[in-house]
């Protein structure tokens, strides 16, 4: 009876913290991403007053936080457009991935942390933050600019590319042997393939089969559907995140935008509770001494995100201001990045510290470099064409002089 009283009294001060933070975070115009992830480094092991019941009840909930987190990603896509993506954009994908998993993979083999946490870390500075980027350009009221299906598209490889790489990083990961790895990838990727084809040609029967014009029903069908997909394609070693992920690209039409609807309340708060249970397993006398090597990582992955969004929206004909809003849009890291460190915590513990400084620092960073990438660009050429222009009307009043001396 104590442990329940003190479990709902730690818990209660938790979600009302939340709360607060999430209004602090909202009127300074920020991501409450990095008040969360402070909030669980206060109240973890080695924080001001660590949690002593509820730690395992916030664990299952950060399951459940990255398996509606994926759920409603997928909602945002149906399997066409992933396809159409897929065959337009893979150039730029294919930049993405080379220049921005690169810089994590060198960063984790210098830190001596061997090949398991260079897969892990490149995974880390790969993906931006799609719940970041989508909220800034929903903000900034750029839904409707030229480069945003540009980003888009690069969001969209990006979460193709994870439902491949989870599946890897687990088989890794488990640290069995080669023929078992195989044969274990063998069956994730088949079985994520699988789930992708039934998505493609038959979303509108899967659709229709979980409808329901009564929200209570469709609430406890998807989400008892997410579970149980989760949950099998976790026993494959696909990754429950991608199985949901699958799910929900497989959901289309009225039914997709009556989910979004019903399960965007549930996401924020089992997603806020995911990123505060990260910070509850990181001891934040960790942090201060990969503080440098983050800020280092940080600096380098937003350049290389920058130069993937020119690239991408030089490929699709957008002008040089595009190009550079595209670019510095894509810099967020956050949710994903989170998820990936998580996986792999239990291997290679190192990984968290740098991965919670990094995000820390670029969801914060991300906003701010959406907004005034472009602008600060603009400037600096502005600037550099006035010292150009200068420098000539000197080297035109000396050249008249010398002649007629």
């Amino acid at each position: 009876m104590h442990d329940t009283t003190t479990m709902l009294i730690e818990l209660g001060a938790v979600v009302l913290g939340l709360g607060l933070v999430g209004r602090l975070a909202g009127r300074l115009g920020l991501s409450p991403i990095p008040l969360y992830l402070l909030a669980g480094l206060a109240f973890g092991h080695g924080g001001f007053l660590p949690l002593s019941t509820t730690e395992g009840f916030i664990e299952i909930g950060a399951e459940i936080g990255v398996i509606l987190l994926l759920l409603m990603l997928g909602l945002e896509y149906t399997a066409t457009e992933l396809v159409d993506s897929l065959r337009t954009q893979y150039p730029s994908g294919v930049v993405d991935l080379l220049l921005n998993a690169t810089p994590g993979a060198l960063a984790a083999l210098l830190l001596g942390w061997g090949p398991v946490g260079a897969l892990a870390l490149a995974g880390v500075t790969y993906i931006s933050s799609s719940g970041v980027i989508a909220k800034v350009l929903t903000e900034l009221n750029r839904l409707g600019n030229r480069e945003t299906p540009v980003i888009l598209g690069i969001l969209v490889i990006e979460d193709l590319t994870m439902a491949v790489y989870l599946p890897i990083l687990s088989t890794v990961l488990a640290g069995v042997g080669l023929a078992s790895g195989s044969v274990t990838l063998g069956i994730a990727l088949g079985t994520a393939g699988i789930a992708l084809f039934l998505a493609l040609r038959h979303g509108r029967v899967i659709s229709k089969a979980v409808s329901s014009d009564n929200p209570e029903m469709l609430l406890l069908v998807v989400l008892g559907l997410t579970l149980l997909v989760a949950g099998v394609a976790q026993r494959l070693q696909v990754s429950a995140a991608v199985g949901a992920f699958l799910v929900g690209i497989a959901l289309s039409g009225e039914v997709a935008h009556n989910t979004r609807r019903l399960f965007t309340p549930l996401r924020d708060l089992f997603a806020a509770v995911f990123f505060v249970f990260f910070g509850l397993s990181t001891d934040p006398t960790d942090i201060p001494p990969v503080l440098v090597p983050a800020l280092l990582l940080a600096v380098v992955t937003a350049a290389t995100k920058i130069a993937t969004g020119w690239y991408a929206a030089r490929r699709a004909g957008i002008g040089p201001r595009g190009r550079f809003r595209a670019g510095g849009a894509l810099v967020a890291r956050g949710e994903f990045s989170i998820v990936i460190a998580g996986l792999a915590s239990a291997t290679e513990p190192r990984i968290a510290p740098v991965a919670t400084a990094y995000v820390l620092i670029l969801v914060i960073l991300g906003p701010f470099a959406t907004r005034w990438t472009e602008p600060a660009v603009r400037q600096l050429r502005e600037r550099r064409k006035a010292r150009n222009a200068a420098a000539s009307d000197v080297v035109a009043e000396i050249r008249p002089a010398e002649s007629g001396a």
